[in-house]
């Protein structure tokens, strides 16, 4: 099987590649080798390279700075996914795009199931829900849509590693506690993308995190005590619990974005870690680099 992944050297996109299974051929292509913003690109590369399979984890991801650059947000997470199913269609393969929990505006208490109401709080959000849209007008159920939260790894530009680096400079943080998530490991969500290309019925809106909840804060005490426990912080580091007023962004985001994994989990016969689980692992990861 030949799987085609966009954003080559992101977080999702080196998990796909570790995690790669035995007998899968898979190609990862930069910004730069395929811009899927670009119609006629996309069109050309996939007639070039014929996968049977497209996983799209390329995207715009600078939240705050989507506010004042909404026409590149829209253009890589909203019209690329577009050309990229146009493109699918043409070539008869099959699309795996990623999308996010920010496509909901966080009024909710329970998790969010994939059919929940839409309700973008910003650009970031109104412009993958574009992207979604647009993957489903033109493969319809055909395509899966698979929407995650928090994402980190040990590479890239994260959560985890910006706190890593203040915790290690300061010795004391300030962290927002009434945003409330699911911390999510790339390489558990990688591990549900590779299921998913082995389930090729599988089609729609499904939700992929990790397990368990948290706050920022929370999120932010446990890479504090692991990241100590495990040698990477020299002495234990003061997290100061602040409120979303206090730490004003460009951005609003959803107080509440827990996602809904039920029916992913009964697709794919797949129950992931809880979310400290996979935070230990990682942390073990970048220590061992």
């Amino acid at each position: 099987m030949k799987v085609l992944i966009t954003g080559a050297g992101g977080q999702v996109a080196s998990a796909l590649l570790k995690l790669k299974p035995a007998g899968v051929e898979a190609q990862a292509l930069s910004h730069r080798e395929l811009d899927i913003g670009d119609r006629e690109t996309v069109v050309r590369e996939l007639a070039r390279t014929k996968p049977g399979v497209v996983i799209n984890a390329g995207a715009y991801t600078a939240v705050d700075k989507a506010e004042s650059e909404a026409a590149q947000a829209l253009r890589a997470n909203g019209e690329g996914p577009g050309y990229l199913a146009e493109a699918v269609r043409q070539q008869g393969a099959r699309l795996l795009h990623i999308s996010t929990d920010f496509v909901f505006d966080g009024s909710q208490s329970r998790p969010y199931a994939p059919d929940a109401p839409v309700r973008p709080l910003g650009i970031y959000g109104e412009s993958k829900l574009e992207g979604e849209r647009r993957v489903q007008a033109a493969l319809g159920d055909k395509a899966l849509i698979l929407r995650t939260a928090w994402v980190y790894a040990a590479g890239g530009h994260n959560f985890v590693r910006t706190m890593l680096k203040l915790m290690a400079e300061r010795g004391r943080v300030r962290v927002v506690a009434d945003q409330v998530g699911t911390p999510t490991w790339a390489a558990s969500l990688a591990e549900a993308l590779w299921a998913a290309v082995r389930t090729p019925d599988l089609g729609g809106i499904h939700h992929w995190t990790d397990a368990g909840v948290a706050s920022w804060y929370d999120f932010a005490v446990a890479i504090a005590e692991e990241a100590h426990a495990a040698g990477l912080l020299k002495q234990p580091v003061e997290v100061e619990s602040i409120t979303t007023v206090d730490y004003p962004t460009p951005a609003k985001r959803p107080a509440y974005s827990v996602l809904d994994r039920g029916s992913a989990e009964r697709a794919l016969g797949l129950k992931p870690a809880h979310w400290r689980v996979n935070l230990r692992k990682m942390l073990r990861e970048l220590g061992n680099a």
